[in-house]
């Protein structure tokens, strides 16, 4: 199966995902709550987060594989993980942002929302480097 092939399926099948849930999400995120309750946008927005944060790394690590300092390989496995969990952090941080009615405290997780933002499209743009010099190099 080819890189474009792997992208596309991969982006519909989030797509998919995303339209199918955005209607219960929403009604779940809109519901305020107290200061240390795990709210749904508290959770998608942690989940957000952690795979932006996971994308970097990993994209980090293509990147220096890639370059030829650590391992052997190309790293173009880990630049297609990383770009993967880069627009997955982003849609997802995305949609924390859009459903939030309220600020900082308010239950909406509209600060990791916006972390998810950030960080979503910097393991993009390191799976993005990895993977063009994995294909320069091979």
């Amino acid at each position: 199966m080819s890189v474009r092939h792997l992208l596309a399926t991969a982006a519909a099948a989030l797509l998919g995902i995303v339209g199918l849930a955005t209607p219960a999400a929403a009604h779940v995120l809109t519901q305020p709550a107290g200061a240390y309750t795990l709210t749904a946008g508290r959770l998608w927005s942690a989940v957000a987060a952690l795979l932006g944060l996971a994308g970097v790394v990993i994209g980090g690590l293509a990147l220096a594989r890639s370059a030829g300092r650590i391992g052997t390989g190309t790293g173009r496995r880990g630049a297609i993980v990383a770009l993967a969990a880069g627009l997955a952090c982003t849609v997802i941080g995305g949609l924390v942002v859009a459903a939030a009615e309220g600020g900082p405290g308010a239950g909406y997780g509209i600060v990791g929302g916006y972390v998810g933002l950030v960080v979503g499209p910097i393991a993009m743009v390191l799976g993005g480097l990895a993977l063009a010099r994995s294909r320069r190099t091979a």
